[in-house]
């Protein structure tokens, strides 16, 4: 890479995470997964061999696996991956 080509990335990259923050910072602050105060104390994670995969919490450890294999079936497909291949890779319940 040339200096021109370096510039032109940090530039770009300067004015998404000045963009990111801008777009953040009127929004009231909320969770984008289901916390453990709310009634779901288990979690799991599943994985595609490529692609992103999915993290999901439920009432029951059994309930929190089957939203985790949706997740990383529909996150995984529409990251480019292989959603047939998804795998629970984690699976836990917090205990209180």
């Amino acid at each position: 890479m040339n200096a021109t080509t370096v510039g032109k990335w940090a530039t770009c990259l300067l004015a998404l995470q000045l963009l990111l923050m801008a777009g953040c910072s009127s929004k009231t602050s909320r969770s984008t997964y289901a916390s453990s105060s709310q009634g779901s104390n288990c979690y799991a994670k599943a994985l595609p061999t490529a692609g992103e995969g999915g993290l999901a919490w439920g009432s029951t450890l059994g309930a929190a696996r089957q939203k985790s294999m949706v997740s990383c079936q529909r996150y995984a497909g529409r990251s480019g991956g292989t959603p047939s291949t998804c795998k629970v890779v984690l699976a836990k319940c917090k205990t209180r």
